[in-house]
């Protein structure tokens, strides 16, 4: 059952060393012994991988503790850092320590309620911050709008498709006269006669405009 320190500083100004004596006092004070530090320099932007999360998770069994200074440590956002836990406390099963939130949250344990009311307010703040990023980007839309910026894609836009690469193939054989299920089973052997018709037709409507 080992215990992990995990470390992570993502400024130049802020350092591994003044994480790491937290941990380090913490556990002294609670006869803890850290049997593997995972540290990193590296932003919360960056990916879970990147931010040696995935290699502590891989590393994780049942019984086994995490330690972290303070829960921004973990991720990014609210929802980026519950899954974390719940990754931590649920599908691992083990023990998830945040100091500077003096929150200890051990699935083992069965008469500490606390860790189900933890969990249940982490997931009302991940909701709650997906709302305002929604709320956000609503009302940023509405001032672009009134600002006469023109959203999405400007008017006639032709996506890219899967017909693409078959396209001279394809407008051939329809010019000919060749049903459109025929060229789907008998020349293309792919794609869909709803969508492919629908193809056809945008791209000869914008040849034409």
């Amino acid at each position: 059952m080992p215990t992990y320190g995990y470390i992570r500083v993502s400024t130049l100004d802020q350092n591994l060393d003044s994480q790491k004596n937290i941990i380090s006092r913490f556990c002294t004070d609670n006869k803890i012994i850290i049997d593997r530090w995972i540290s990193t320099e590296t932003s919360s932007r960056k990916t879970i991988k990147q931010r040696r999360i995935e290699e502590l998770l891989n590393n994780l069994k049942p019984h086994d503790t995490v330690i972290v200074s303070e829960l921004s440590r973990l991720g990014r956002s609210m929802k980026e850092i519950l899954n974390i836990i719940e990754n931590i406390s649920e599908e691992k099963q083990s023990r998830l320590i945040l100091i500077k939130q003096n929150i200890d949250l051990n699935p083992n344990d069965i008469h500490n309620v606390t860790n189900k009311v933890l969990i249940t307010v982490f997931s009302m703040l991940a909701e709650l911050e997906r709302d305002f990023i929604s709320e956000r980007t609503k009302e940023g839309l509405k001032a672009r709008k009134a600002m006469g910026i023109t959203l999405g894609k400007p008017k006639g836009t032709i996506q890219k498709s899967i017909y693409d690469k078959d396209k001279d193939k394809i407008f051939n054989l329809h010019d000919l006269g060749v049903p459109i299920n025929n060229i789907i089973k008998t020349h293309l052997n792919y794609g869909k006669y709803l969508s492919l018709r629908k193809y056809i037709q945008r791209r000869k409507y914008s040849k034409k405009v």
